[in-house]
C-alpha cells in the first residue's frame, strides 16, 4: 500500500499515525508540507531513519524544491517526481492519505 503524508510533522501527527498503522513493506510518500520530515538533523529525523528499516520512504522532489529544503534531505529517502508519484500509486494499487 502507498501511504501519503502531506502535513508537517512539526504541526500535526499524521506521520506518526501513518508509521503506527502502516504494514511492513509499505511505501510512504511525503508530499506538500510532509516533506519537512525528510530533512536531516530535525526532531523527527531519527524516527524516520528507523522507519526506513520497515518501509520505503519517498519524498516528492518538486515539493522539496518549492520549500527550499531539497539540499537538506537525509540519506535513504527516494526522491520522485510527479510521474514517479503516479507510478507508485499504480504499483501499490491502494493509496491511504494521512491528513
Amino acid at each position: 500500500m502507498l501511504h501519503t503524508v502531506n502535513k508537517s510533522p512539526f504541526e500535526k501527527n499524521s506521520l506518526e499515525s501513518c508509521l503506527a498503522y502502516a504494514t511492513k513493506g509499505s511505501t510512504i510518500l511525503l508530499i506538500e508540507d510532509g516533506v519537512y520530515a525528510a530533512v536531516q538533523n530535525t526532531a523527527v529525523a531519527d524516527t524516520l531513519k528507523k522507519a526506513m528499516a520497515d518501509f520505503t520512504i519517498c519524498a516528492l522532489e518538486p515539493d522539496l524544491k518549492a520549500r527550499g529544503v531539497r539540499a537538506k534531505v537525509m540519506d535513504g529517502i527516494k526522491l520522485v517526481d510527479y510521474s514517479g508519484f503516479v507510478d507508485l500509486a499504480v504499483e501499490n494499487g491502494k493509496v491511504q492519505a494521512w491528513l
